[in-house]
């Protein structure tokens, strides 16, 4: 008998351990409908899975008629002319040059193109041909060959090493032509991680951006990716350059959320303690990002990215209303981390909602509760 209850109680420590494990990895299972512990977000007015928009990590109309425009006539003009009317200091032109340049690669892996058929994004090729000494042409160009790179070939080989020396010249050329426009430096934060720049290397690098737009939110996340364990860093540096970013960054900016992202990038392969999410560290930078969020002007381009990795952590953290908060923002827009890290962004958003929603609701909350 004693043999017996053993065996049972190492079957159900496996059933724990598995269920554990499907959290950590972002497979955590909705209950059935008329479960319960079901709850509908629908009754909150939260868009349906299959029509949340994974291209962007908030709403910004004038991108998107653009994109479509382009995309359908195959005709460059309107987006050359949204990104010379585009701020060139802050962080709008930057995730507009990554939309451009996201759209551009996206056509061309659906349409590599033969015999008897362009290649897909051949508007980007006509838009440098057309107007070779355009900034925002060059900028899209070379933020283009960089996730070229990242999509097509693999870190460390000589594919990925050709693409990205292209990507270099590109930035240097982009650079040229807007002096004053961080843009192309932070695209070249991406190049320096994959093509492993010496520390001295990265930190002139660093510094031209600085002297050109100190507060790039866009641009301390790159290079955050440099100083990471798994690139050429470690936690410990990763985290001292997040929170030094945080501790000089003024009042409204959301650097005060870096080391939010720093504990992101770091978090355990497996974590089998319960209470992680609730540990002093991971506590503090929410804390720090909820600050953040709060100060943050509400039309910062940035501020989607930081609400959706709150979203993240809160519901691991199981702190529902708060998850409920940034959820009212950000619904209806998927394109940020961590949903994009997954192979199917929209989904894995969805669960976390639910999630939230079901937890909300578990403790009394209610659609009526949340601020319209």
């Amino acid at each position: 008998m004693s043999i017996l209850w053993l065996l049972m109680a190492l079957l159900m420590l496996s059933f724990v351990l598995l269920l554990v494990l499907r959290r950590r990895r972002g497979v955590i299972e909705q209950v059935p409908p008329g479960h319960p512990d079901a709850a509908d977000p629908a009754a909150y007015g939260f868009v349906r899975q299959e029509e949340l928009d994974v291209r962007l990590p908030g709403p910004d109309q004038d991108l998107l008629e653009v994109l479509e425009l382009v995309q359908r006539t195959q005709d460059y003009r309107a987006a050359a002319q949204l990104l010379a009317g585009t701020e060139s200091e802050g962080e709008l032109r930057w995730q507009r040059v990554q939309a451009f340049a996201g759209a551009a690669s996206l056509e061309l892996q659906q349409r590599p193109g033969g015999v008897h058929e362009t290649p897909g994004g051949q508007w980007l090729r006509v838009w440098r041909a057309e107007q070779p000494k355009d900034a925002g042409g060059a900028a899209v160009h070379a933020e283009f060959l960089v996730q070229q790179a990242w999509r097509t070939a693999t870190p460390g080989t000589d594919d990925f090493r050709i693409i990205m020396e292209e990507a270099r010249e590109a930035c240097a050329q982009a650079a040229l032509l807007a002096p004053g426009d961080p843009v192309p430096y932070v695209i070249e934060l991406s190049i320096a991680r994959g093509l492993a720049y010496a520390q001295a290397e990265f930190d002139q690098l660093w510094l031209k951006i600085l002297d050109r737009a100190p507060q790039h939110m866009g641009a301390h996340l790159a290079a955050l990716h440099y100083w990471c364990e798994k690139w050429h860093g470690s936690r410990e540096q990763a985290y001292s350059f997040a929170e030094a970013a945080a501790a000089r960054a003024p009042e409204g900016s959301l650097l005060a959320a870096l080391p939010l992202f720093a504990v992101f990038e770091h978090l355990p392969e497996v974590n089998l303690v319960a209470s992680f999410y609730q540990s002093e560290v991971v506590t503090r930078a929410i804390h720090g990002a909820l600050h953040a969020v709060h100060a943050a002007r509400p039309d910062d381009p940035t501020l989607p990215h930081v609400r959706h990795l709150l979203l993240f952590f809160l519901v691991r953290a199981e702190r529902w209303a708060e998850a409920m908060q940034q959820l009212i923002h950000v619904d209806g827009h998927v394109g940020a981390l961590p949903w994009t890290l997954y192979a199917d962004p929209a989904a894995e958003f969805a669960v976390a909602r639910a999630l939230a929603v079901a937890g909300y609701e578990a403790n009394g909350g209610s659609p009526a509760g949340l601020p319209g």
